[in-house]
């Protein structure tokens, strides 16, 4: 027999469960169709869809109580980044998702993206992702635990 090692994932969710929310994709949607992964907070979501801390919230909430994995993604835009607010920026992604994870982290991947890099020509190099791993991971043992860090 072979063994997939492969998985599927939803770009997005909607956080209710049911409604009329045209185009929008309910977590059971995303599971009947095969995804055991979503990813929520991406930088377009955020910065094109204008969606917040508190929508990016009650998605994972959603998300995390129908089975589906969450890949949270955090990170900073180009102004952020030079004005040295990185780690505030992450810092407040990251409390949406901890406020609205609970003890299931388990199930959560934590995606670093830095936004300035994102078809800019600008490159976020080994030592910068690093760095702010780093930051994130002395952040999450202080304020989560030294397990999910």
């Amino acid at each position: 027999a072979v063994v997939s090692t492969q998985s599927t994932g939803a770009q997005n969710i909607h956080e209710k469960a049911s409604g009329a929310y045209t185009g929008e994709i309910s977590c059971a949607m995303a599971l009947d169709c095969g995804a055991r992964y979503t990813i929520l907070g991406h930088a377009e979501r955020r910065h094109v869809f204008s969606e917040g801390n508190g929508q990016i919230g009650a998605k994972t909430a959603a998300a995390l109580a129908s089975g589906l994995v969450v890949i949270a993604c955090i990170g900073e835009k180009e102004e952020e980044r030079e004005g040295g607010k990185t780690m505030d920026v992450c810092i407040e992604q990251l409390t949406t998702f901890r406020d609205n994870i609970g003890d299931n982290w388990a199930k959560v991947v934590i995606a670093y993206e830095p936004v300035w890099a994102i078809g800019t020509g600008k490159v976020a190099t080994p030592e910068i992702a690093q760095e702010t791993h780093s930051q994130i991971r002395s952040w999450l043992a202080a304020n989560v635990s030294a397990d999910v860090a």
